[in-house]
């Protein structure tokens, strides 16, 4: 997964006044979007719980994938 140039593989911004969560309907703090990998481009706006759960499954999935990438063995 590539990272932006905080070597983080979420963009993290401000969510507009007024937003809600996308989760659960609260006020929105953030706006994450994935960079890279599967979900690259995917994200959306999230109050700070949400936003935790968001970027936990982005990590997580990451790290999963470059595991198994180093586990491929040439033929």
């Amino acid at each position: 997964m590539s990272l932006n140039e905080f070597r983080r593989p979420i963009s993290v911004d401000s969510a507009p006044r007024g937003s809600r969560c996308e989760w659960c309907g609260q006020p929105a703090e953030q706006q994450l979007t994935a960079i890279g990998g599967i979900y690259h481009n995917e994200g959306g706006l999230f109050c700070r719980p949400c936003g935790e759960q968001f970027s936990l499954a982005v990590v997580t999935n990451s790290a999963r994938t470059a595991a198994n990438d180093t586990n491929l063995h040439p033929l």
